[in-house]
């Protein structure tokens, strides 16, 4: 039996996502911090899935996702698919092989910052999702770069990377 062939692009489920990330040099201040997320999140091994784990002043939602490249193929816009889950289908899902990548989410007035734990400790990206037709925006003061179009800094990129890695990856923009 073979699928039904559908693009991501034009599924009536998934809704279109425009991210700018940056590389920061450290987490901003605790000022103006809207909200604190804990996120785990699972890159299902040999598909384009990610599970997710996310708690917020104790209540934890679970979703399986799909992010699809649209247009050019660059990572800044996405086709996002999202289902959200019980904890039991979470816990029959999260048995499957995977990558698996934690975080600490802050969301500010103005964008939202993460830092990575376990493995990518030290890594801190900020990024800002963007209306459509809205223009890239300048870059935080304490960002050293716009990574938006570096794979490498992809969660399911980041999910396989390892401490000797992400030293080597740091290293290359001055950190």
């Amino acid at each position: 039996m073979r699928g039904i062939e559908r693009s991501a692009e034009t599924s009536k489920y998934a809704h279109r996502e425009r991210e700018q990330r940056w590389l920061l040099r450290a987490s901003p201040a605790e000022a103006g911090v809207a909200a604190t997320i804990a996120i785990e999140d699972r890159y299902l091994t040999g598909t384009r899935l990610r599970l997710r784990r996310v708690e917020s002043d104790g209540v934890v939602v679970f979703k399986l996702a799909q992010k699809v490249r649209t247009g050019d193929g660059s990572p800044h816009e996405v086709s996002l698919t999202n289902i959200y889950l019980d904890a039991s289908e979470y816990a029959l899902l999260a048995a499957l092989p995977a990558s698996v990548l934690t975080k600490t989410r802050r969301r500010l007035p103005a964008l939202s910052v993460d830092e990575f734990h376990d493995a990518l400790d030290g890594l801190v990206l900020a990024e800002v999702e963007l209306r459509e037709g809205e223009p890239r925006r300048a870059a935080p003061a304490s960002a050293v770069a716009d990574v938006t179009g570096d794979d490498r800094f992809s969660g399911g990129a980041l999910a396989t990377t390892t401490a000797a890695d992400l030293r080597e990856l740091l290293a290359s923009f001055g950190l």
